[in-house]
């Protein structure tokens, strides 16, 4: 079974966290689902680089990571997954989604809300205190 290894953030902006909604994908169980941004690893990048690679990439946004959250271990029907999360201070709201089919910037208490990818579930739950 593949297995990947990818960052994320949870970026936070006037007391409000950024939620992103995936496009369809390559799998309909995380298709439209909800998730914290980021992605891949390259091979010899830091987690903090990627991070901010893919945050430019993806939805041409600057953030300073301002300390580790949270790492999940998945395992989804075709692939199972390293993710390594990150606390991140946005410079401003703005962003352009290159990637992604809908954001929010949600108060904590409105997290629950979205149905949210398997994987970022934990992250939702650490957010929340549970």
């Amino acid at each position: 079974m593949k297995h990947i290894e990818v960052v994320a953030g949870v970026i936070e902006h006037d007391g409000k966290i950024l939620c992103m909604e995936r496009d369809q994908g390559k799998y309909d169980y995380v298709s439209f689902k909800w998730e914290f941004p980021g992605g891949k690893i390259e091979v010899g990048e830091s987690k903090e680089d990627a991070l901010k690679r893919e945050l430019r990439e993806e939805m041409e946004m600057d953030v300073d990571i301002t300390g580790h959250f949270l790492d999940v271990y998945h395992e989804y029907p075709d692939f199972t997954m390293n993710m390594y999360t990150f606390s991140c201070k946005a410079k401003s709201k703005d962003l352009k989604m290159n990637v992604h089919h809908d954001f929010k910037w949600l108060d904590k208490s409105e997290l629950e809300t979205l149905d949210w990818a398997p994987a970022d579930v934990p992250i939702v739950n650490k957010i929340l205190g549970k």
